[in-house]
């Protein structure tokens, strides 16, 4: 049985969806070893995809999980570098019983943990890192084989490009240039391979140059991405998933968004033929979402983007080449098609909070939106004719989120000020 002090720490890095932490006080070599064996305990795996972002503690960690996998038998399809669409992709693509991507996704640099989906990137839900999170407490984890598994190497880029691409009509893309930010991670040679067979041409800065149609940034580890136009600066995700729901996705079937999702997601997908419904926030629940209700599109404010098509997994890609096909056929900058739904005004404040408190704030402002129509299907929603709000905890970070969406800024910057006295 691990110590006190050691329990705490596994408590603290075991998330909602995934598993993080500072390194290496609290992600390191040696709790890595656990992870996997304690991963490989709780069902018949043969074989496991790895891969990993480029912050600097992830080769060592990436090395610490194939020690520990290949002690217990189990053979390795190590493709190393890559991003984690990408490592969605391999898992699905080489009938793997799943794998571990070791990043922290969007935290910062000091930050490092794991991805662990199973059989077809279904990504390890709550229940799942539960089984993990137990067997690694109670130190009960099984030994070595005898039998080293195999180590294979694969690269998977090529493979993988030729399929995005199998998703669009590269040859409808107008010669735009465009300005990509990868974020200093993994996304930048995928990115620059996949221009390579379009009309583009790309210029890679952290300012968007006067000349350019428009810019790209994604992540670290390249799951999500936000666009930005000359004009009208930094592009709300859930305006891109507005134009994607009426351009692509009209009367398709089922469109999942979130508690945290703007209302223009539901007006649009539901005038579009579409049924909206609605999912707790996090990457788990919304692919469990759209495997369950058979949905083909998903997608959540942060930037993540989900298709029944392409496994329901982040696409990123798919959504950056969908969005140039419809600029391509509608002969429309990002400005002017984003202008068509920018109906609603939104924002949202992180709030820093010790767990003690959490309760406290949930019961003021629920006591502050009392005269609306109350939900806690995902933290808290109260919704009235002309605004809404959501307060909940972070998936991944010790905050809260609130997020505030009003009819007009007006009513906006009204409804936040209300609201500021009941925050710490």
């Amino acid at each position: 049985m691990l110590q006190l002090n050691n329990m705490n720490r596994i408590d603290k890095i075991f998330k909602a969806y995934d598993i993080r932490g500072v390194y290496p006080d609290e992600v390191n070599g040696k709790i890595a070893d656990k992870i996997v064996r304690a991963f490989v305990k709780t069902g018949k795996i043969k074989n496991l995809v790895i891969g990993r972002d480029n912050r600097p503690s992830s080769r060592g960690l990436f090395k610490a999980i194939c020690e520990g996998i290949s002690a217990k038998g189990v053979d390795i399809i190590d493709i190393g570098l890559t991003t984690t669409p990408m490592f969605y992709y391999a898992v699905v693509k080489l009938n793997s019983d799943g794998g571990i991507m070791v990043t922290a996704s969007h935290n910062p640099l000091k930050y490092n943990g794991f991805k662990i989906v199973k059989k077809g990137a279904e990504p390890a839900d709550k229940n799942d890192l539960d089984k993990i999170k137990k067997i690694v407490k109670s130190g009960q984890l099984a030994g070595d084989s005898g039998k080293s598994g195999s180590i294979i190497k694969k690269d998977m880029l090529d493979d993988y490009i030729d399929n995005i691409l199998s998703f669009c009509h590269p040859e409808s893309i107008n010669k735009f240039r465009i300005n990509i930010d990868t974020s200093n991670g993994t996304a930048k040679e995928v990115v620059s391979k996949l221009a390579s067979k379009l009309p583009i041409k790309l210029t890679q800065k952290k300012i968007l140059p006067k000349d350019a149609d428009l810019g790209v940034v994604f992540d670290r580890d390249g799951d999500r991405l936000l666009f930005i136009d000359k004009k009208r600066g930094e592009i709300d995700p859930d305006l891109i998933a507005a134009i994607l729901i009426r351009y692509y996705f009209g009367n398709s079937g089922k469109i999942i968004y979130t508690a945290a999702s703007s209302k223009i997601i539901k007006k649009e997908a539901e005038s579009s033929g579409n049924e909206a419904i609605c999912s707790k926030v996090g990457h788990s629940h919304v692919e469990e979402s759209m495997a369950k209700e058979e949905a083909v599109f998903g997608c959540e404010p942060s930037g993540h983007y989900y298709f029944k098509n392409i496994y329901c997994v982040d696409s990123p890609l798919v959504v950056f080449l969908k969005i140039l096909e419809i600029m391509s056929q509608t002969k429309m900058s990002l400005a002017d098609l984003t202008n068509q739904f920018e109906k609603y005004y939104k924002e949202e404040i992180k709030i820093k909070i010790k767990n003690t408190t959490q309760a406290s704030l949930f019961k003021k402002i629920r006591s502050f939106g009392r005269t609306g129509k109350i939900s806690h299907f995902d933290g808290l929603t109260v919704e009235y004719d002309n605004w809404w709000f959501n307060l909940r905890a972070s998936n991944t970070e010790q905050v809260m989120r609130l997020t505030i969406e009003a009819d007009t800024k007006e009513l906006l910057k009204e409804k936040i000020k209300e609201l500021t006295p009941f925050l710490p």
